[in-house]
C-alpha cells in the first residue's frame, strides 16, 4: 500500500489570520491500483484538457491560473477542468487520512511546549496507516512531497524518532514492521499520488474555516478513512480536541 502525504498551510505557529491552521493530508491507495489505474487515468485527463502530461497539478497554481493553467481563465474550460476532475477523483479507489491543526489554539493550549504540527499530524496519520496495513494485511510505503533539504532532514528524524520510540498507541516496533520506506518526491516529479494528496488537502481546510463548500470537499468527505462511529478519529482528526482518537 502506498501513502502520499501533502500539507496545506504553514507548518510553523506563526499565524497567518487568512489561514491560522496546518492541513496534513494522506491519501492510502493499493499499489496494482494505482500503477495500473490512477498513473495512466490522470495522465490521460491531462491529455484531454491540455494536450500534454507533464502540467503537475498544483491546488496554487489552478487557483492563480498559472504555469501551464492559463486556459483555466475561460470560464467553459475551467467548468470543463472541473467537471472532469471531480469526476476522477470521485470515481477512483483510495482512502483519506487527515490531521487539521488549529495553529492558535494549539498553541494557546500548549504554549512553549506545542509540537510543530507537521511532526505532530505526522504521527497521527502514521498510527492510522499501521491501524489500515494490519486490517488489509500489507505494508505500507509513505512518500511525502519534498519541502528543501532543511526542512525535508527535520521530518525524516522526526519520522526516525517514531519508528524507535513510537507514540501513546503504536509501539516503535509496530511501524518498524508495518512501514517498509519513508521517501521525498520533487513536486516537478509529476508524482500522481502527492498530486491526488494536494488535491485533497484544500477543501479540508476549507471545511474547517467555515468557508463555502464545493463538490470536492463532498468528495473528499466520502473517502476518509471510516468506522463504525464514522470517520471523526479514523480518518480525520481535528486538534486541539478532548476525543479519544485511538483507532
Amino acid at each position: 500500500m502506498l501513502c502520499f502525504l501533502d500539507e496545506s498551510g504553514d507548518h510553523l505557529l506563526s499565524m497567518d489570520p487568512n489561514y491560522p491552521i496546518f492541513v496534513l493530508a494522506a491519501v492510502l491507495v493499493e499499489r496494482k491500483y494505482y500503477c495500473s489505474v490512477i498513473v495512466p487515468e490522470l495522465k490521460q485527463l491531462k491529455h484531454q484538457l491540455f494536450g500534454t502530461d507533464q502540467i503537475v497539478f498544483h491546488t496554487a497554481d489552478i487557483t492563480r491560473n498559472r504555469k501551464g493553467f492559463e486556459r483555466l481563465k475561460d470560464a467553459n474550460f475551467r467548468e470543463k477542468f472541473y467537471k472532469k476532475l471531480n469526476e476522477a477523483m470521485r470515481k477512483w479507489d483510495y482512502s483519506v487520512i487527515a490531521v487539521v491543526v488549529d495553529k492558535q489554539r494549539h498553541k494557546q493550549a500548549y504554549g512553549d511546549a506545542a509540537l510543530d504540527p507537521y511532526n505532530l499530524s505526522l504521527a497521527l496519520v502514521a498510527e492510522r496507516l499501521v491501524f489500515e496495513s494490519d486490517a488489509r494485511g500489507v505494508k505500507a510505503k509513505m512518500v511525502a512531497e519534498s519541502r528543501g533539504s532543511h526542512l525535508d532532514i527535520r521530518l525524516k528524524r522526526a519520522w526516525e524518532a517514531i519508528k524507535e520510540t513510537g507514540t501513546y498507541y503504536v509501539q516503535g516496533k509496530r511501524f518498524r514492521e508495518k512501514v517498509a520506506d519513508f521517501a521525498f518526491c520533487n513536486k516537478k516529479d509529476n508524482v500522481a499520488g502527492l498530486q491526488l494528496a494536494d488535491l485533497v488537502a484544500t477543501p479540508i481546510g476549507r471545511w474547517y474555516l467555515g468557508k463555502s463548500l464545493k463538490e470536492d470537499w463532498y468528495i473528499v468527505e466520502s473517502k476518509f478513512r471510516g468506522g463504525p462511529n464514522g470517520y471523526l478519529g479514523r480518518g480525520l482528526i481535528v486538534l486541539p480536541t478532548r476525543l479519544n482518537y485511538s483507532s
